[in-house]
């Protein structure tokens, strides 16, 4: 399935009107953000289902668990920097009480490469990965995007999903390649496993394919599914014994590198070198490659990192 411009937020706009058409009982909550988040789409659609309760994040979370429990299946959508504003109303109302809740959290990451650090969120996996009953997901491009979030309203509990704005690129041609808590190999390799998600997934894929002409061969996993994450495929990686390198846009302390490091701990230590933002926040630019390439997060720059570690093992 192909989207206007390779674009997460397009892919979720499109999702969310076919989504309200199958199940009437879907309500999209928005804040203030539905033309940047594109639920706009389902809100020319369905006005009667859709809420606008403006810039009042704390409020949206509120409303979605008092819908959740009249029966309703509401999803609230925003910028993920936004929805961490009410982190504690999602812990004392949706985790606790284990509410069918869809949350998505767009412009994540360092998508939001304009607005400057303010904007990009890059703690928001390790917050919500954190809350029992959730489920956490950061699909890597359009068709991902659609058939996950399709995936997580067909089962009763709280999603968290995890979207960057645009700059999508084209991973999976096929919906049926795609299930929820079940990671896939898109290139094989057993001298390292690079594990990765979201934006980042295009970047690994480039990387597999450079490292490859320099000899070694890489593994790429796509672990769109942080929690719960697929522990068969760690144990196969563990059991093979080959480093294991990350790489997310996200904070490297508590995201998808903390997730795995965590597994492999006990499943059969093997090395685990983690990519992403090293303890920092991100920064303003002109241009999402140019923040990449500022950050050591292009395919060239990460090639440098990884031929590094693999020289100090």
């Amino acid at each position: 399935m192909m989207f206007y411009k390779n674009s997460f937020r397009e892919a979720l706009g499109k999702a969310l009107v076919d989504a309200g058409s199958i199940n009437k009982n879907i309500v999209v909550i928005d804040t203030d953000l539905s033309k940047s988040t594109r639920t706009k789409y389902f809100q020319e659609k369905f006005p009667d289902r859709f809420i606008q309760l403006g810039i009042s994040e704390q409020d949206a979370v509120g409303t979605a668990a008092g819908l959740a429990i009249g029966g309703k299946t509401p999803i609230l959508v925003s910028y993920a920097m936004f929805i961490m504003r009410g982190w504690e109303q999602i812990r004392n109302t949706i985790s606790r009480d284990n509410l069918n809740v869809k949350i998505v959290g767009t412009h994540s990451g360092l998508s939001d490469y304009l607005d400057g650090s303010s904007h990009q969120c890059l703690e928001d996996i390790a917050l919500m990965r954190v809350l029992p009953n959730f489920t956490v997901i950061a699909p890597s491009d359009t068709t991902s995007t659609y058939a996950l979030l399709m995936q997580s309203l067909e089962f009763i509990g709280p999603v968290y999903i995890r979207l960057g704005r645009d700059n999508a690129s084209t991973i999976y041609e096929d919906e049926e390649d795609i299930m929820l808590g079940k990671a896939n190999i898109l290139h094989e390799g057993s001298d390292i496993n690079i594990i990765s998600n979201g934006a980042m997934l295009k970047n690994s894929l480039e990387v597999a394919k450079l490292l490859e002409k320099r000899g070694i061969k890489a593994r790429v996993v796509d672990m769109h599914t942080v929690k719960p994450i697929d522990k068969d495929i760690l144990v196969k990686i563990c059991r093979e014994g080959a480093p294991i390198i990350t790489i997310e846009d996200h904070n490297i302390i508590g995201g998808l590198g903390g997730a795995v490091a965590e597994e492999v701990a006990q499943i059969r230590p093997v090395p685990v070198i983690r990519i992403g933002l090293d303890d920092r926040f991100g920064v303003g630019s002109t241009s999402y490659e140019k923040l990449l390439e500022y950050l050591g997060l292009t395919p060239e720059k990460l090639i440098e990192k990884i031929i590094g570690v693999l020289n100090g093992l």
